[in-house]
């Protein structure tokens, strides 16, 4: 049975923010948001803390991310050992 590792689960008072299109043709003020924000290529993530100046850096890209709640993950097992025993 192995036990993947997930990242710690974020504080209250935090958001999650993917990247669901490229910076590439953006204006290069958005594109360095992005970076800004952490976000270097689509289908990353980062967890940012809810503050005012990160919402309106957020919405300023809107039109290249998605925001949401942190996702509460916990560990899973992989399926491995399922077909050993089988």
């Amino acid at each position: 049975m192995t036990i993947r590792y997930t990242p710690p689960t974020p504080p209250p008072g935090h958001f999650s923010v993917v990247q669901v299109r490229s910076a590439i043709g953006a204006k290069p003020k958005s594109r360095g948001t992005m970076r800004a924000l952490g976000l270097r290529g689509i289908g990353r993530t980062n967890t940012l803390p809810d503050r005012p100046e990160l919402r309106g850096m957020l919405r300023k890209v809107a039109h290249l991310v998605e925001v949401g709640e942190p996702a509460e993950t916990e560990p899973t097992e992989t399926g491995a050992d399922d077909a050993e025993t089988a």
